[in-house]
């Protein structure tokens, strides 16, 4: 293509995705750092939230508040439609099928251990093989480090390339190897952005009778998915990634799956009856869900998804490859910068180091220009060995970040280079 029509292309693009009129919706954008406009590329540790997310939170705090499921009056059964309400919101942005297999959460790393917990306690034993990938993030390995302490199932890892690409014929001998119960790995990396092959991923661990697990917490913001399509066993995300508020999460899981498996917390909410012999759970997908759940949270997280799908996924996911375009572009001209993970296909987070700086040394000085960045091993230190690095920082880009911010944060790197020579 050449410059012109590129050129064209890209204003085209912008022309129908007015990151503007989306940065007005986000309060939090207007605040300066040190005299500095706000520069907010730490999205893959936490989004900023658009007012739509404050304002429902806000109504239903002020408005309409109650426990939700037994109060039998006027707040507490409006609270309990608008909290299941959300549910049936995160039901259709997965196109799951049915309320009963979407089960909320604190976060994602809380439904993976429900799962850990859950499988563990009800259908592995000694000896069963639970697979993951080197590029995890922790709350997708110790989980399992831990049931297999507990139980004696056995952790098996299959790697990454050097790019950070997810390698399915080291995926497929691990497979042959025979033994896995459960395949439970990222759908997109919180280091590299690597968007892993999550098709091919279920197809192969289907065909040798293992479930799959996916970690999605880096990739709804980013793409649409599909359950019934996709095909997996279970998938989960938390809710602050994705715009929304902390202290929610989601597990999606086959209903058949969620049926068989024993709770993971026990206490009101999750019994159809109780006596000091014996207790019966609740249906699904109350039976995972002990005690006074996360209401206002929900309500929050629905708001969430219903801005995010008025803006429309396609479009953001367009949007953020524009500016990793132009953030590779721009930051290549940065003297020392390596980018590490450089699989094709990513979403827009770019990890680099900096020759002769340290990533905390590098995240300080960027904040005193305004710009907000990860530093550090990201909670993914095994991914840092295989790496070669002890730590990197990180930019993570949302559907609110502007190329002039990517152009802030080339200009601030450059100071870094200066500081360190």
């Amino acid at each position: 293509m050449s410059e012109a029509a590129e050129a064209m292309r890209t204003g085209a693009a912008e022309a129908a995705y007015d990151v503007e009129a989306i940065r007005a919706e986000f309060p939090i954008l207007s605040e300066t750092v040190h005299g500095k406009p706000l520069c907010f590329l730490d999205n893959g540790a936490s989004a900023q939230k658009p007012r739509a997310v404050i304002d429902a939170m806000r109504w239903s705090f002020e408005h309409c508040y109650a426990n939700v499921h037994r109060g039998a009056y006027d707040f507490s059964e409006r609270t309990t439609a608008a909290y299941e309400g959300a549910r049936a919101t995160v039901r259709r942005f997965l196109n799951a099928r049915s309320d009963a297999e979407i089960v909320f959460a604190k976060n994602a790393t809380e439904a993976i251990n429900l799962v850990a917990h859950s499988l563990g306690r009800g259908l592995l034993k000694a000896g069963d093989k639970v697979l993951i990938s080197e590029m995890e993030h922790h709350s997708n390995i110790v989980p399992w480090q831990m049931l297999r302490d507990a139980t004696g199932v056995e952790l098996v890892v299959t790697p990454v390339s050097d790019e950070g690409e997810f390698l399915m014929d080291a995926y497929r001998e691990r497979l042959a190897e025979g033994g896995v119960k459960l395949v439970a790995v990222t759908h997109v990396s919180n280091v590299m952005g690597t968007i892993t092959p999550a098709k091919r991923i279920v197809e192969a661990a289907h065909d040798a009778g293992a479930w799959v697990l996916f970690d999605a917490s880096q990739a709804v913001m980013h793409m649409s998915v599909d359950m019934q399509d996709l095909d997996c066993d279970f998938y989960i995300f938390t809710g602050h990634k994705l715009y929304g508020p902390s202290g929610i999460g989601v597990l999606y899981g086959r209903e058949d799956l969620l049926e068989r498996m024993p709770p993971f917390l026990g206490g009101g909410d999750m019994i159809s009856s109780v006596s000091f012999e014996t207790s019966e759970w609740a249906d699904l997908p109350a039976k995972f869900e002990a005690g006074t759940p996360p209401i206002v949270e929900a309500i929050g997280l629905a708001a969430a998804i219903d801005y995010v799908s008025g803006v429309g996924l396609p479009a953001i996911a367009a949007h953020e490859q524009d500016l990793l375009r132009y953030a590779m572009q721009r930051l290549a001209a940065v003297e020392g910068l390596k980018v590490i993970g450089t699989a094709p296909d990513k979403t827009a987070v770019l990890s680099f180091t900096l020759a002769g700086a340290h990533p905390h040394d590098v995240a300080t000085i960027l904040d005193q220009q305004g710009v907000a960045v990860r530093a550090g091993h990201h909670c993914a230190e095994p991914l840092m060995h295989r790496m070669g690095v002890t730590g990197t920082t990180r930019a993570s880009m949302g559907m609110y970040n502007t190329r002039a911010e990517i152009d802030q944060l080339g200009v601030a790197l450059e100071k870094v280079v200066k500081i360190f020579g």
